[in-house]
């Protein structure tokens, strides 16, 4: 059985092809540029020869490619854009058009002179996987599923904060099921709020199930899929309760893990963190003294804590944090003694092994090779036995 498994960052989309035949150790993978990060290239180098620029397609990550978006229209240049497409910078349309996006219809766009350079932006790019794979002779005609993960803030109301939208998406998500898992879903169960699951999902159907038929698709948050990656690391697999942080690109988010589940969690912007203050953050975490004001005050998303023991980070020996993410070494020389998570051998594709559990969960009917695997009982087979 073969699962497609990628988790789409703000730098690097981190690519698994799982193979139950096979230990995950020997698995084949990719790390490769982002989506955002293809098209923020591709803007500036329209910028540099003073090219005009159409973005068709659908939603997908912002940052970088809005940046190179903001910075071709400061040039004097033109950026068109269909509303779908230009929902990746913003859900407000409005907003999208003061930046200075010209925003036109698909037949307008169809009409646009042929100078004018047109960019499809998508999260999930099937074909572009499967034609890079090609030359190494591996093929993604037998896959049994495909799971992508993304970070979506959800599309919040008119004057409703987006970082308080998505923090309540979390709580809920919490509340009505408490395990990592929960942040993924079938595609046909992909809540309509959070836009850019949605747009993956859109991408998928018009390309795997154009080149697979209907198999089942998985959609998931980045930052739960990272951190649930990181639980089958053997050190941190050992510890009953554990407090794990994924220090993201754009996002910081942290996780009190018990037996009962999810006991605390808080997210905040990454950029807006230095050494002491993301230690604290982690102590008062772990203490559960951590609130929800405090987070959200200093322009973060919010904190939760659903478990009134503490954690106690100071006692014993050996590691008191978990950590993941590329901007890990943020916790460098830490007095927290980080430990840096690399389950299976590859910190950069935690998100892809938390995506692959999260598939044994979300599909049952897929779970038991799965859970093998994830405990060391699946594969064995070497590569050229498979």
């Amino acid at each position: 059985m073969k699962i497609l498994t990628v988790d789409v960052g703000t730098g690097t989309q981190d690519i698994f092809l799982y193979d139950s035949r096979l230990d995950l150790e020997n698995g084949l993978k990719l790390v490769v540029p982002s989506p955002t990060m293809i098209v923020h290239r591709r803007l500036k180098q329209a910028t540099h020869i003073r090219q005009p620029v159409l973005l068709t397609g659908v939603t997908m990550g912002g940052g970088p490619s809005g940046w190179a978006a903001e910075d071709h229209i400061r040039a004097g240049l033109a950026l068109y854009a269909t509303s779908e497409a230009a929902r990746s910078f913003n859900d407000d349309l409005d907003a999208v058009q003061a930046m200075g996006v010209v925003l036109v219809s698909d037949d307008e766009a169809r009409r646009l002179p042929a100078d004018v350079l047109r960019l499809e932006l998508r999260d999930f790019d099937f074909d572009a996987i499967a034609r890079s794979l090609e030359p190494f002779g591996v093929s993604l005609g037998d896959l049994a599923a495909v799971a992508v993960a993304v970070f979506d803030h959800g599309n919040s109301p008119p004057d409703y904060s987006d970082r308080q939208f998505r923090f309540d998406y979390l709580d809920r998500r919490i509340r009505a099921e408490n395990r990592l898992s929960a942040f993924a879903y079938r595609a046909d169960e992909a809540p309509e709020i959070m836009t850019r699951l949605q747009a993956v999902v859109q991408s998928a159907k018009q390309s795997v199930h154009t080149a697979l038929g209907e198999i089942p698709l998985v959609v998931m948050d980045t930052a739960p899929a990272a951190v649930l990656g990181a639980t089958f690391d053997s050190q941190v697999q050992a510890r009953e309760r554990v407090l794990i942080a994924n220090v993201g690109n754009f996002h910081t988010l942290a996780f009190r893990l018990g037996p009962g589940g999810i006991e605390g969690v808080f997210e905040h912007h990454t950029g807006l963190l230095d050494l002491p203050k993301l230690e604290a953050l982690l102590r008062a975490l772990a203490a559960g003294s951590l609130t929800h004001a405090e987070v959200f005050g200093d322009n973060g998303h919010g904190a939760l804590i659903y478990h009134d023991q503490p954690l106690l980070l100071d006692e014993g020996a050996g590691f008191g944090v978990v950590v993941t993410g590329p901007r890990r070494g943020l916790m460098r020389g830490s007095t927290l003694r980080p430990y840096f998570a690399v389950p299976f051998g590859d910190m950069m594709i935690a998100g892809c092994f938390g995506l692959l559990a999260a598939v044994a969960d979300v599909l049952p009917e897929l779970g038991e090779p799965i859970r093998g695997s994830l405990s060391g009982a699946g594969g064995g087979t070497a590569p050229w036995d498979a």
